[in-house]
């Protein structure tokens, strides 16, 4: 008998994980001198952009009073609050004027800081860090950096491409992580006649191995029940072409498409926006088929069939999930599903207790299944 496990037995709650980068939005849905809310881990922030084209985010709230920074004007370099009129460094959210007080008040307006966060651009996203004890700088504190850079999508070549697509999905984190990782969904959900269908169903063998954070589906020949990676095979040699998948913590789970010279890398992120909702981005940079007219208008096509799909599907599965039925993983085509609930049960462990990580694999691993 297969393993069966409650997935409430699996998942810490949901809790969503904090000293990471996270998407916020499309670098394209920022103007020079403009605002923008969003919301990451249900923390309210206003990203921008100063007159030099650098982006910024800040904690979406005065510290005065709490009004939201996003309702006030900003001149490219300052936000002013729209209540009382303090004025903020828009990257470093320091305090620079209190309009309210007088010559003989000797408030060290410099002293305050409205939450700030780390803020960086990578392929065509913008993306904020995210800290353990949120947005430090809120009060009377400077923010203090990232330890490290916000991810960036594999490349190698010179000259590539790049397209994204975004959506959003009413579920939770873990449950929009888990569908993305789960390779028995395909025939069902993402059913078309250039991909694969139903009768396409053989059994398949992958090998996996932990990596820091995370697991790999180590490099393989690409499936061979799918239109694209037969006209792969017509492009480049056979026997040249690899596929890898990784998965970190907190959500990252990237592609690469090796073919000789040619080459697809993807990275796709499943972002917590609050408890039960969150947003799937996927980015893809390549240099297959560049003399492909219309090339990225194409695969933008591809990737918003598949995303919808799995928007659909997840929203289908919020309505049975309403109603807390009993949920199982079974192996081995839920061993991925089970590696991530022990990631991120591992994370928040190391984080509560300090010490090591304890990673959940403990070494590599071959798992079958049918798709």
């Amino acid at each position: 008998m297969p393993e069966e496990k409650s997935i409430q037995e699996q998942t810490p709650d949901s809790l969503m994980l904090f000293g990471f980068w996270y998407r916020a939005l499309p670098s394209n849905q920022l103007a020079r001198g403009r605002l923008a809310k969003t919301m990451l881990l249900e923390q309210p922030m206003v990203i921008g952009r100063d007159r030099s084209g650098n982006a910024f985010a800040l904690r979406d709230a005065c510290p005065h009073r709490g009004m939201p920074l996003s309702c006030g004007n900003f001149d490219g370099a300052q936000i002013e609050c729209s209540y009382h009129g303090w004025k903020f460094d828009a990257h470093s959210g320091q305090c620079q004027l209190i309009p309210s007080l007088v010559a003989e008040q000797a408030l060290k307006v410099d002293r305050i800081y409205a939450g700030s966060y780390d803020c960086e651009e990578r392929d065509d996203f913008i993306w904020v860090f995210i800290p353990d004890l949120g947005p430090s700088g809120a009060g009377f504190t400077k923010r203090m950096p990232a330890a490290s850079a916000a991810p960036e999508i594999p490349k190698f070549s010179d000259k590539y491409k790049l397209a994204y697509l975004t959506a959003d999905l009413p579920c939770s984190v873990d449950h929009g992580i888990i569908g993305l990782m789960d390779p028995a969904h395909g025939p069902f959900v993402h059913q078309a006649w250039w991909w694969r269908s139903q009768k396409s169903i053989h059994e398949k063998e992958k090998n996996f191995e932990p990596i820091p954070y995370g697991f790999r589906m180590s490099a393989h020949t690409p499936s061979s029940n799918s239109a694209p990676y037969k006209l792969l095979r017509m492009y480049a040699d056979a026997d040249s072409i690899t596929t890898t998948i990784d998965f970190v913590l907190p959500n990252l789970r990237s592609e690469i498409i090796r073919a000789g010279k040619y080459w697809f890398s993807s990275l796709t992120t499943v972002t917590p926006i609050t408890r039960n909702q969150c947003r799937i981005d996927v980015v893809a940079a390549w240099n297959l088929f560049r003399w492909i007219p219309l090339g990225p208008e194409l695969l933008k096509f591809v990737f918003a069939k598949f995303v919808e799909q799995d928007r659909v599907t997840m929203e289908q599965q919020s309505e049975g999930l309403r109603h807390n039925p009993h949920l199982m993983l079974i192996d081995d085509a839920d061993r991925p599903a089970k590696w991530y609930f022990g990631l991120k049960a591992a994370m928040l462990e190391m984080k509560r207790k300090g010490g090591e990580f304890h990673h959940p694999m403990a070494g590599p691993v071959t798992l079958k299944w049918r798709s």
